[in-house]
């Protein structure tokens, strides 16, 4: 399955009536045959700008982020479902992109380039493709190739 987070903005209200409308969002990724990895709570803010739904105007509002696995076919009545919660003010779903592992080279960049091992790499491949060249003293008293 793949890892979805929903960033999910709930109107402002007291804590019993906060409780269930997350139980009901829960609910809602459980019977999807999803699976919560995670639950955060962002805490209170203010939005960037008024936002109107279902008839009313918010200013502020609750930020949740949810982190779950749900198969992507259950996505779309997913959000369908949160679109008709008159509790939600905004919800945004995105695909959660696993983070590249790399390997720090900080102290390799920072020695002086003969000393690094790509620069070593470099110059030691530049040497095999060197192509032999006449050389002098082979006993021959003139250049055999010379036109």
């Amino acid at each position: 399955m793949i890892t979805y987070e929903l960033l999910i903005l709930l109107r402002l209200m007291p804590k019993a009536e906060l409780k269930s409308a997350l139980k009901r969002t829960a609910d809602a990724i459980f019977q999807k045959g999803g699976i919560i990895r995670k639950l955060e709570n962002l805490g209170t803010k203010d939005l960037p700008f008024r936002t109107s739904v279902h008839g009313v105007v918010y200013n502020k509002a609750n930020h949740f982020l949810f982190e779950f696995n749900a198969p992507p076919s259950s996505i779309a009545s997913l959000f369908d479902e949160y679109i008709r919660d008159v509790d939600v003010v905004r919800r945004r779903l995105y695909k959660k992109n696993e983070p590249v592992q790399f390997e720090c080279t900080l102290d390799n960049e920072m020695k002086p380039p003969p000393y690094r091992k790509d620069v070593q790499d470099l110059i030691e491949q530049a040497e095999q493709q060197n192509k032999p060249k006449f050389k002098y003293n082979t006993n021959l008293d003139y250049y055999p190739f010379q036109k």
